[in-house]
């Protein structure tokens, strides 16, 4: 019988496999990029500009540093999903030169700084969950003004680019390829022409890219190459096999040998992890390898030891014998200690060990989760091998491992470094980043206090010992004495964030869970600047460690937020008080344990802010604010799959405001979900989309109680397609209202509150606008770059759009121009805000600098394209003022520095005359005015008091 169920579990999941989405090919996607291009340029919505408002202090990750050999105060940084940013101050401020580009997803770069060209490879190269990939490798000529067309386009993620300092027109890339799709574009490219023409020298597999490419500094011909076999997906991921090996070339890349032999004393075989490579000279290498062989077993005699705790594994072996023999006591402080629930203490659960309810296995188990499962395990991890003789033969610089670096994700890091002055001096990156003085026998932990644990790319000055500049996972610091002390350079909004929300505060907060970097929550309105450093306090505040993940916040009291971090762990936080109460769901002893999304789905419930919803594989429900809950349905999932990452979980859950219990699901594994009655029965619901995509989103419509809308992403098979879809019929029958969005995954789709034709949708590289219910799309993108876009929300009494982003954090934009949008309305003018007269306007400033302005916005709908006048009226008639601009179609933005022309000041009467300031303007003094605008599609007019 169990082979039986096993045949069958083996058969449903090859039929399972076999419907998984395919990978978009590259011509599609370049197709994609093309015609987000010609949106840009006929979006009626273009001049709505959005703001970035931050935060900055907690930066985002990292990938690679390039800096000037001549002037190491000017630098080039890379982030995954943040774009390349350039400082020529020290890392004291940096400006974005990526972002006219296709992407801002970044693996690494290379810079010929004589010449000023920059070579960037797009997609990361790292292996994360939110490792974006790119479009190929992209070359500028004028630092970064422009940029070519992108050459390699299979390449989705590139490892290493080197330039041969000789000839700056020979480049050698190496290429990781997919993520999650075997590709034969993996490999080591060359060109000799500029990038005119490429020739691939070097394949491993499809399944093996190349992460690492190293050249020594003294001869360009000698290189090494570190290939990687990996296969992810959703569920698993295999990070280790035997094509992952170095490689040598003494002929500057355009042939290669595999050195990484049987008898090369470097590891060979099924556990050969990530590698990667330092060259010192020709003959010196470091290779950091991410070790998977299994740790040997060791003896361990204190397990004799009657005294000794007891630990997780102990009950793995433990027979019901030896369980019940256990001391009461004993077994009592190690389920206190591992938080069991209160009813679970030694004597119930003998009794239910007894009964055959339980078994010592279940104790084990009921502490087995997603996060147990990433940090312990007996893999060796981190090993730093060097070779003296150009590669052919390795020795291990350390007699035993080195720990708490790699942990089970050395996938992640593996980056070694050594210093170009001293042979024996070398960094390894990991958590944290450690040094040897000795060639890596001993190793010392060089992070501080302002220093984030996970680290990814040194750059060591070779004229200056201890002078290191680090990226990390918290963006970037610079030491000048070897890493005793740092200094943080985050001035970049660079922020990855997976979710956003809002209160009702006035000023009202936005609240944001950050990749590995916490919650924050600070002012909408908060001065994104330097004055904090004078002040003392940072006008954001943290709230949470770990990953951040999704936040609510009790309408009723702001004070009471529910946040956490990865796989589930959530608290409800007072922040009045500073209490904070783990609120995770707890399974039953002898079940199986809950498995929660690495971003698991919480919903507080609009009927009642005491009512929140927990999504793992089952919605939980609790009725007092997390304190207790219930498991209000079965499994919503298709149940999970084995592999090494939880899978079979919720990622999105939607209650309507019109029903409290017509409740929507969607799960990693492609299943929406549907309950009317709150839970006492579920139906599936099925669309007309591919089987097995992630619902990104499902969400319950605020305007009619039958619509809801439903986003798919295929991002973890490759697929870029952007599935959007609508139904108004509770999900019996769906229409496809995403055929017009340019080829990119979709991460959310959100509703105006208060306009029901009005949609918002963010991809993995726009957001977009819909004022027609989702039929057509148009682009939003005035003041953002192409980045990733995890969250959108629309704060109701402020009417601001806030979108929350994978790599330049959070943006706003105020949608009160959208109520110009009128059918029959060729030329419509919003209300002009009043203005305050004063004599400072145009007056030398304190302390030298410039006096204040009047800034009068005034923001007007045209259905044409074409020049508009803009005078300003006194109450006579006469025009005391007029300029043009040239109108796009669609909405516009003219801001008007309430000045008078001169030749009009005898138009005033005497005594309300406008006197000239200090800057030789006149300004509107108090009285009523009349703002025309006319225009090819008409004339308006609106009122202006100035008070």
């Amino acid at each position: 019988m169990k082979q039986f169920l096993s045949i069958l579990f083996l058969s449903s999941f090859l039929i399972s496999f076999a419907q998984n989405p395919k990978a978009t090919p590259t011509t599609k996607v370049q197709s994609g990029l093309l015609k987000m291009e010609q949106m840009e340029q006929s979006s009626p919505f273009k001049n709505l500009e959005f703001k970035n408002i931050g935060p900055t202090v907690m930066s985002g990750r990292v990938v690679d540093v390039d800096v000037n050999p001549n002037d190491p105060t000017e630098m080039l940084v890379a982030y995954a999903s943040g774009g390349l940013w350039h400082s020529n101050n020290n890392g004291t401020s940096f400006t974005p030169v990526m972002d006219n580009a296709s992407t801002i997803n970044l693996g690494d770069i290379a810079v010929d700084w004589d010449a000023k060209t920059i070579w960037a490879g797009t997609g990361e190269n790292n292996s994360s969950r939110s490792s974006y990939a790119g479009i190929g490798l992209l070359k500028s000529t004028d630092w970064g003004k422009t940029w070519s067309e992108p050459m390699l386009t299979d390449s989705h993620h590139i490892g290493r680019i080197l330039i041969d300092p000789k000839n700056t027109d020979h480049v050698v890339v190496a290429v990781t390829g997919p993520l999650y799709s075997q590709s034969d574009s993996r490999g080591i490219y060359a060109t000799k022409d500029g990038g005119n023409t490429w020739n691939k020298t070097l394949f491993a597999t499809n399944m093996a890219g190349f992460i690492d490419l190293a050249v020594a500094p003294e001869d360009f011909n000698v290189m090494y190459a570190a290939s990687w076999e990996k296969d992810r997906k959703a569920w698993n991921f295999d990070g280790d096999g035997e094509a992952s090996a170095i490689y040598k070339s003494t002929d500057a890349g355009q042939t290669w040998t595999k050195i990484t032999t049987e008898s090369s004393g470097f590891p060979i075989g099924t556990g050969v992890g990530r590698i990667g490579l330092a060259v010192y000279d020709a003959n010196t290498v470091y290779a950091i390898h991410d070790s998977q062989f299994r740790r040997p077993k060791k003896e361990d005699d204190s397990s004799k030891d009657e005294n000794k705790n007891l630990s997780k594994d102990d009950f793995k072996q433990m027979s019901k014998e030896a369980f019940l023999a256990l001391e009461d006591k004993k077994l009592n402080t190690f389920l206190k200690q591992n938080g069991f629930q209160e009813k679970y203490r030694a004597q119930n659960v003998k009794n239910m060990v007894r009964a055959g309810d339980a078994t010592p296995m279940d104790v084990a188990k009921y502490l087995e989760n997603a996060n147990t499962q990433l940090f312990d395990t007996p893999v060796k991890g981190a090993e730093l091998y060097r070779s003296n003789d150009g590669g052919k033969t390795w020795k291990k610089t350390h007699e035993d491992q080195i720990d708490n670096v790699f942990y089970s994700y050395g996938y992640y890091f593996a980056q070694v470094r050594v210093d170009p002055s001293d042979v024996n001096h070398v960094y390894v990156m990991g958590v944290p980043i450690i040094k040897s003085d000795d060639g890596g026998k001993t190793w010392k932990s060089i992070s501080k206090e302002n220093v984030h644990a996970d680290h990814h790319a040194l750059w060591i000055n070779p004229n200056k010992r201890g002078h290191i500049i680090n990226g990390n996972d918290g963006g970037l610091n610079i030491s000048y004495d070897d890493g005793e002390t740092w200094i943080k350079n985050n001035s970049a909004s660079v922020g990855q964030f997976y979710a956003i929300n809002y209160d009702m505060e006035k000023p009202y907060n936005v609240y944001g869970g950050l990749q590995d970097n916490g919650v924050w929550v600070g002012a909408h309105n908060a001065r994104e600047d330097r004055s904090w450093h004078q002040q003392g306090q940072y006008p954001w505040e943290s709230i949470m460690g770990g990953d951040g993940m999704q936040i609510q916040i009790d309408s009723r009291n702001s004070d009471i937020v529910y946040t956490g971090y990865q796989f589930g762990n959530y608290y409800r936080i007072n922040r009045d008080t500073e209490d904070g109460t783990y609120i995770q769901p707890k399974h039953e002893l002898g079940e199986s344990p809950y498995r929660f999304n690495w971003q698991t789905p919480i919903l507080l419930s609009s009927h009642n802010q005491d009512i929140l919803y927990l999504g793992g594989n089952k919605l939980h429900r609790s009725m007092n604010q997390g304190d207790d809950w219930t498991a209000i349905s079965p499994d919503l999932t298709q149940g999970g799959k084995e592999g090494n990452v939880t899978y079979g979980t919720l990622t999105s859950i939607s209650e309507s405001p019109f029903q409290f219990g017509l409740i929507y699901t969607g799960s990693d594994d492609g299943l929406v979900q549907i309950t009317k009655d709150g839970g006492a029965s579920w139906n599936r619901i099925k669309g007309n989309w591919p089987v097995n995509l992630w619902v990104s989103r499902v969400v319950a419509s605020q305007h009619d109680q039958a619509t809801v809308y439903v986003t798919l992403n295929g991002y973890r098979f490759d697929d870029f397609t952007p599935y959007v879809f609508k139904s108004t019929d509770y999900g019996k029958t769906w229409t496809n209202i995403g055929n017009s969005i340019p080829t990119s995954p979709v991460n959310v789709i959100i509703e105006h509150p208060k306009k029901e034709n009005i949609l918002f949708l963010g991809t993995d590289n726009a957001s977009y606008i819909s004022t027609d219910s989702g039929s057509t799309w148009n682009l939003l993108n005035n003041g953002m770059p192409p980045v990733a876009v995890h969250d959108m929300k629309i704060q109701p009494e402020a009417n601001d759009l806030l979108i929350g982003t994978h790599g330049r954090s959070i943006y706003t934009a105020n949608l009160d121009a959208l109520e110009l949008l009128g059918d029959d309305d060729n030329f419509a003018f919003a209300k002009v805000d009043k203005m305050r007269a004063s004599s400072r306007y145009g007056s030398q400033g304190f302390m030298w600098s410039e006096g204040p302005e009047p800034k009068i916005e005034l923001t007007f709908y045209s259905k044409m394209a074409g020049k508009v006048k803009m005078e300003v009226l006194i109450e006579d008639g006469k025009t005391i003022y007029e300029n043009g601009t040239n109108a796009s179609k669609g909405l516009n933005f003219y801001t008007y520095d309430g000045s008078v022309g001169e030749y009009a000041l005898k138009r005033f009467d005497e005594e309300n005359r406008p006197k000239k300031a200090d800057n030789g303007k006149y300004y509107l003094t108090k009285g009523t005015y009349t703002i025309k605008l006319t225009g090819n599609s008409g004339t308006a007019t609106q009122e202006l008091i100035v008070e």
